[in-house]
């Protein structure tokens, strides 16, 4: 359940990854390769608070799609 702080609604990172259908691992990986941005905001426990901004990133992360090189490899045999 998103957490209201100061009137803007914060995701976690297992309510991130519950909602754009990606693991933690996934979303781990994604931010140390820099294809999204790390979280702006981190609570006291330390734990990573994402806005609704950065949520909508992620999900459109999610929705690239892009050409599998490999299978055009295989064509030209």
């Amino acid at each position: 359940m998103p957490t209201e702080i100061n009137g803007r609604m914060y995701y976690r990172t297992a309510e991130v990854c519950q909602i754009v259908g990606i693991g933690k691992s996934t979303l781990f990986r994604w931010m140390r390769e820099k294809v999204i941005k790390e979280a702006e905001y981190r609570d006291r426990k330390g734990w990573r608070l994402f806005t609704e901004d950065e949520l909508r990133a992620i999900t459109a992360e999610t929705s690239k799609i892009q050409k599998n090189h490999v299978a055009q490899g295989a064509k030209a045999l």
